[in-house]
């Protein structure tokens, strides 16, 4: 056994990191709390907990925690990376985390309630017409539609980052099919079966009531005159990249996992074939984008929604959590407006900081964008997963030319922003097999229903794993944590 094997976790962690480090303070120290956590741990020598690293990782493969990753070649399934040093939030912080996440749902939803219906938001200036008529996930076909429950954005996910200052910054909205809470809660299922002891000396809230939390919500938006509502989870199918997410909460709640074949529209109304013949479904969380969930009203190829779903829908006979077109108000390009947003419809001040962002559908601000392009981060405006991403002091010149072209063919689709410095926390290493600091993010999850609101009391704390990378999406190699937000 080598000498490095012998050693203390930690041991050769760099404590000098020009970022914000959510372990170590400025002056080299544990952060008052951590030092219980990190006494804990260090009580490990290397070659031990990388066998309880690998223990973790068996655990994830076995319960099939994966995810898929899709590049130019093929699709590559692979375990959901996972970190055992688990992140802490003070119960201080986290009730401003919370009450702002909260804040932008619910703006959120009146924004879209109103752009569906009177627009007065745009009739008094505040959003461009343009802004929303250019949009890709704008969809006419839900003017003048009341949903049920008056809700749009069921379940919305926030993106996080602590800056240098130490404050918190939004980096995006995602109110389409935002994914990540099943990791939440295996994450902590995970660091119990390992780490059992960690949890004595800390009063973390429970993660384990999403399921409950959720299904409670989509039967608050149940359609009218219906007492017991049937709920139902639809996925795209076992070859999308969050399938396990979605049959986890399915099996979580107690409802059943279909696919299109398995739902049919008579008379206005969705039924699920089963073995005791066909069943009345009223609300359904649909992980099928837009486009795909009715043949008959938007893409005529898709194989993978029901037919007469949509119509359906119009006439109340079903609820689909989240409302089709959603994704308008999470357009990164609308994201700069979420200020005047939550000023307009609650008459409030913004809880959380936005980061500073250029629209290139601005002449000026793009003029701005092409020529600093080196110190910006460029975003198309409807992509996810960390895809399309450019960082511009990673690129070389030849590259940052090829990006300038490629926003000033499209600048619709770019925003731009200043390059956020993430805050770091100890991440284990295989290469290394030690400690380093890795940049993360924290997604929140807040549900929204008729008379209902939930935040989950921990995040999906993301982790890049590549050093100096600040993409920490799955699909771009990046892992995650346990986060524990502290009850006192």
């Amino acid at each position: 056994m080598s000498a490095h094997k012998k050693l203390p976790i930690f041991s050769s962690y760099d404590k000098n990191s020009t970022f914000y480090d959510e372990i170590f303070s400025e002056k080299q120290e544990v952060r008052n709390i951590y030092k219980t956590l990190f006494n804990l741990f260090s009580e490990y020598k290397i070659d031990d907990f990388q066998q309880l690293n690998e223990k973790a990782k068996t655990s994830f493969l076995n319960q099939g925690i994966t995810f898929q990753v899709y590049n130019e070649k093929d699709v590559q399934e692979q375990v959901f990376p996972f970190d055992l040093f688990p992140r802490i939030i003070s119960a201080k912080e986290w009730s401003h985390i919370e009450t702002g996440a909260l804040q932008r749902s619910k703006a959120l939803n009146l924004f879209l309630t109103d752009l569906y219906s009177k627009k007065q938001i745009i009739k008094d200036g505040i959003v461009p017409l343009d802004m929303i008529s250019s949009s890709e996930n704008y969809l006419k076909e839900m003017n003048g539609l009341e949903v049920p429950g008056g809700i749009y954005n069921h379940i919305s996910g926030t993106d996080l980052i602590k800056h240098s200052d130490g404050e918190y910054y939004v980096l995006e909205d995602n109110i389409r099919c935002p994914s990540g809470v099943s990791y939440v809660i295996s994450n902590r299922d995970a660091l119990k079966r390992n780490l059992f002891g960690a949890f004595k000396h800390y009063p973390a809230y429970t993660v384990d009531n999403y399921a409950e939390n959720l299904l409670g919500i989509m039967e608050s938006v149940k359609p009218t005159g219906v007492d017991n509502p049937t709920c139902v989870v639809i996925t795209p199918g076992i070859y999308n990249s969050a399938y396990y997410e979605h049959s986890y909460l399915a099996k979580a709640m107690g409802i059943e996992l279909v696919e299109g074949r398995d739902l049919f529209v008579e008379n206005d109304f969705v039924y699920m074939k089963t073995i005791y013949g066909p069943k009345k479904v009223d609300v359904i969380y649909r992980r099928i984008d837009d486009e795909f969930i009715d043949p008959l009203q938007f893409n005529p190829k898709s194989v993978l929604g029901v037919p007469g779903l949509f119509q359906a829908y119009k006439k109340g006979n079903v609820c689909l959590v989240n409302a089709p077109g959603t994704g308008v108000a999470d357009d990164k390009a609308i994201y700069t407006f979420m200020p005047k947003i939550i000023k307009y419809y609650l008459d409030e001040d913004p809880i959380l900081n936005n980061v500073h962002t250029y629209h290139c559908s601005d002449p000026k601000e793009m003029d701005y964008v092409v020529n600093n392009i080196d110190k910006l981060v460029i975003k198309p405006v409807d992509e996810s997963g960390g895809y399309g991403i450019s960082i511009g002091s990673k690129l070389t010149k030849k590259e940052i030319e090829a990006v300038k072209k490629v926003i000033q063919a499209h600048p619709r689709k770019y925003i731009a922003q200043p390059i956020m410095s993430l805050s770091t926390h100890a991440t284990y290493i295989d290469e290394t097999e030690d400690f380093e600091p890795r940049h993360v993010d924290l997604r929140t999850f807040t549900l929204l229903g008729q008379d209902k609101e939930f935040v989950l009391k921990g995040g999906l704390t993301r982790v890049a794993l590549k050093r100096g990378n600040l993409i920490v999406n799955s699909s771009q190699g990046g892992g995650s944590k346990d986060t524990w937000v502290l009850k006192k």
